[in-house]
């Protein structure tokens, strides 16, 4: 595992959780317990913090990042926080936003500086979400950039809850080779 120091910041890791080999972290970043990080993402907290929850899973090529502080446009700068039980799909970027619990990130998405997004949201594949949007809790959002398309049925909320627990339960069985 490639793990940087950097300004006298060292990435910390949960309990039980796996991160890949080829995955770089680098500097302010938080991950909590039962997450899996996959092969050739990076999560680099070099002038922000990122802060990841428990059960949350970032799939292969993905990219975490964040914008620094300025006082003038954007005072404090956009950490990246994530919460628990969420999906991250592969090759996803994720740039100084908010993610709260029980999402589902997309393949290929794109979450840029400010964005908000409540519990239960699936953002699909492919999706752009532009800067300081917020998204309600319980809807699909889908295009570039991003639209509310409808509202989730309840078996879609599940299936949110139950990627999360299908990517802890193969982590495990990482953890055991």
């Amino acid at each position: 595992m490639n793990i940087r120091p950097f300004k006298n910041h060292i990435p910390e890791i949960g309990q039980n959780t796996y991160v890949d080999e080829s995955a770089v972290l680098i500097g302010q970043v938080t991950i909590g317990s039962d997450c899996s990080i996959w092969p050739n993402t990076t999560l680099r907290g070099d002038v922000n913090w990122i802060k990841i929850g428990n059960n949350t899973s970032i799939q292969d090529g993905s990219v975490l990042h964040v914008t620094h502080d300025h006082p003038e446009k954007h005072p404090g700068g956009f950490p990246l926080t994530i919460g628990s039980q969420v999906t991250v799909g592969h090759n996803v970027v994720l740039h100084g936003c908010t993610i709260e619990d029980n999402c589902l990130i997309g393949m290929g998405a794109i979450i840029l500086d400010g964005v908000h997004i409540e519990k239960n949201v699936f953002i699909a594949a492919g999706a752009l979400v532009s800067p300081n949007k917020t998204l309600a809790s319980g809807y699909l959002y889908v295009g570039s950039p991003a639209r509310k398309l409808r509202p989730l049925s309840e078996e879609e909320i599940n299936s949110l809850q139950y990627s999360a627990d299908h990517y802890v339960r193969l982590k495990n069985e990482y953890l055991q080779v």
